[in-house]
């Protein structure tokens, strides 16, 4: 390829971001209503342009902070969405990456100001362009990442029970685990620390508090779960 052709190639690159939430024990996604042509006033992923000094991971993280205020949070990259007529607006190729954030800790004023909300998973409405397929990818990563690695660490609270780790696992996939199965599963791998505290809401014999161990105290962390759980 001669490079003085290259102006003759052009395409706009951006970036969008599907930000799962947990909150009140629902998987929830993150979307707005978009303010501009085309498709304005249709719900969107929360996205934006890649600017010309960054790369598209620093532009992922920059806009989850603009509408969360968080930092730090761990972005993992779906797939990239090239087709040349996925957007009606122009050629734009856009990097899909995934978060997974505790609700209670972003910022409601930045939420509001962007005009966006928290949807449960089954109440989504349609989103604008190929944003469906983005959100499917991306639980498909997620799901694999919570079938080979435990999450909840920054999900739940500093104490929970295996109740509660469960239903986090059951909005993750959409469907019910056993629970006899699941908490003889999840038990086994020894990465949970039982607490000398119940729940009594549960039921009148109560149900122990569990807390993650430290992660230099789990001697093996993955694979954890398979698909028989």
């Amino acid at each position: 390829m001669q490079y003085d052709k290259y102006h003759n190639y052009k395409r706009f690159v951006s970036v969008d971001c599907v930000i799962f939430g947990y909150e009140q024990e629902r998987l929830k996604l993150l979307v707005f209503k978009r303010a501009i042509e085309p498709a304005k006033g249709k719900w969107s992923l929360i996205g934006g342009w890649v600017k010309e000094e960054e790369s598209v991971e620093d532009a992922a993280r920059r806009v989850l902070h603009d509408i969360t205020g968080l930092k730090d949070v761990f972005l993992e990259q779906v797939q990239t969405f090239s087709k040349p007529q996925r957007d009606p607006g122009g050629n734009v190729l856009t990097i899909a990456f995934y978060a997974m954030i505790k609700v209670e800790k972003h910022s409601n004023e930045l939420i509001n100001e962007f005009g966006a909300q928290w949807i449960s998973l089954p109440e989504l409405p349609p989103l604008i362009f190929d944003h469906d397929q983005m959100v499917q990818r991306a639980l498909e990563k997620l799901r694999l990442k919570a079938s080979y690695e435990m999450i909840g660490r920054q999900l739940l609270p500093e104490k929970f029970t295996i109740t509660n780790l469960r239903n986090l696992y059951s909005e993750i996939f959409q469907k019910q685990f056993d629970p006899g199965n699941f908490r003889k599963k999840v038990l086994s791998l020894k990465i949970l620390h039982r607490l000398d505290e119940k729940d009594m809401s549960e039921s009148r014999k109560g149900a122990f508090y569990y807390k993650f161990r430290d992660i230099e105290e789990v001697e093996f962390v993955d694979p954890i779960f398979k698909r028989s759980i």
